[in-house]
């Protein structure tokens, strides 16, 4: 005989637990719904394509971008072009592509009205928040490296690596050459995360506004206005804009670093300040606003009066912790400056004619330059004055050399367009067989007499 065993009740089964979504995997997301977008992966082949056929098709041209840094170099050099690129991206291109990427990054979620899944599937906006700003941070360096692979492989592949002249008359090797270049796009990439910052905080405060995508492209058009006026220097410095400029300072010798580190440094705190401002507006919002579209109060409470701020406190400290004053542009430094490039390009150019070698130290090489007719004031006073220092294109220089083992002491004229951002030109106005215009025939082909119009660069931070 036997008995069955009772039966006991069994308890209803627990539910499931549902993780929330870790950062790496929110990360690889969203970079996947950005590199999904077709007008992202368009601009990656603009990027990938457009300067090396640019750069390789210039250097074939007689006719050459003088206007621009290196411009005049792009036939003669493939190391030229990269830099022709690199000062046309520092102006309009960076913050463009900033501007579809970082600018949009938040914004694209108000038009698809997807917050509410996004956030009930992470669990966390601050998760969200370091998800797509590491997101759109990877898609603008490499949209920075495809401009700066393809720039450098067009001008090695449609000119050839040959050395380049720097900015001070110098001749630089083509290694040398080719690791300035590289430090040059760096520097660049380090402070277009100065706009991508900025598009992440007009895409969280600004919500479908298209002011939000466009904030990058809007500020760097706002400060290229404001450089182009006669600012002193410790103004200019404290601007986000200066480290788009500074790395010209790498082509001088010895380099121009103050400029470069100070840069470096604003864009850095401007990156920082702005991504935490447009984190701290993103974890406060109220996702349950379908319809939020930012306010013009928080958007200046919490996103432009602290970079007014910072840009304030830039300045106050680059004024106590550098000599800079004035606009930074001196009778003094420009006259050492053309001098120096000078007696570069008469080496160079005594080499290019096979004439007889000369030295610098033999020239003794000085310059003479005077703004407006401001000769009779000494560089001290014009740096306060204001007369005879300070950009504009009414410089005139007379450089004297001595010819070594000779009497005979040379003179020539310039005309010098000097900008407010320390870059000047040169214009060789005679005489004709020193600094006029006329080709030299050298093993790689005629090239331009290197003394008829030169580029030069004075480093505004020093005395």
């Amino acid at each position: 005989m036997s008995t069955d065993a009772p039966v006991r009740p069994t308890s209803p089964a627990a539910p499931a637990t549902v993780r929330p979504a870790s950062l790496r995997r929110t990360f690889r997301f969203e970079l996947v719904k950005l590199l999904a977008q077709w007008r992202i992966r368009l601009m990656l082949l603009v990027c990938l394509v457009a300067p090396g056929a640019f750069v390789a098709a210039v250097g074939q041209q007689s006719s050459l971008p003088a206007d621009t840094v290196f411009g005049r170099q792009m036939a003669l050099t493939g190391w030229a072009g990269p830099l022709v690129v690199l000062a046309f991206a520092s102006t309009w291109a960076l913050p463009l592509l900033t501007s579809l990427v970082a600018g949009d990054v938040f914004a694209t979620e108000d038009r698809l009205g997807t917050w509410r899944h996004l956030v009930v599937a992470v669990r966390s906006t601050r998760r969200i928040f370091a998800a797509k700003a590491l997101a759109s941070l990877i898609v603008v360096l490499a949209m920075v490296a495809c401009l700066a692979g393809s720039a450098i492989a067009g001008g090695l592949l449609g000119v050839g690596s040959h050395p380049l002249v720097g900015l001070d008359g110098h001749t630089l090797g083509v290694g040398d050459a080719a690791g300035r270049v590289a430090l040059a796009w760096l520097c660049v990439a380090v402070a277009t995360l100065t706009y991508a910052a900025v598009g992440l905080l007009g895409s969280v405060t600004m919500g479908r506004s298209p002011i939000g995508l466009l904030l990058p492209a809007l500020l760097a058009l706002l400060l290229q206005l404001v450089t182009m006026l006669p600012l002193p220097v410790v103004v200019r410095m404290a601007l986000p804009s200066n480290a788009f400029l500074a790395w010209r300072g790498l082509f001088t010798e010895p380099a121009q670093l103050g400029p470069i580190w100070v840069g470096l440094a604003v864009s850095v705190t401007w990156t920082v300040v702005a991504t935490a401002a447009a984190r701290r507006l993103f974890v406060r919002r109220d996702f349950t606003d379908v319809s939020n579209d930012g306010s013009s109060r928080r958007i200046a409470v919490g996103g432009l009066l602290p970079l007014a701020a910072l840009t304030a406190l830039t300045a106050v400290v680059v004024g106590i912790a550098t000599p800079a004053h004035a606009t930074g542009v001196t009778r003094a430094k420009l006259q050492e400056s053309l001098a120096t490039t000078f007696s570069h390009l008469y080496v160079l150019q005594t080499a290019e004619l096979h004439q007889t070698p000369v030295t610098e130290a033999a020239m003794r090489t000085t310059a003479t330059c005077d703004k407006g007719g401001a000769t009779d004031r000494s560089s001290a006073d014009s740096a306060v004055t204001g007369q005879g220092a300070g950009p504009g294109n009414d410089w005139r220089c007379i450089v004297s050399w001595h010819t070594p083992g000779t009497a005979f002491v040379g003179q020539a004229t310039f005309q010098l367009d000097v900008t407010a951002d320390g870059r000047y030109v040169a214009d060789g106005d005679g005489p004709k067989e020193v600094n006029g215009s006329f080709q030299v025939h050298t093993a790689d082909g005629d090239i331009p007499n290197p003394l008829w119009q030169f580029d030069g660069l004075v480093d505004l931070l020093t005395t």
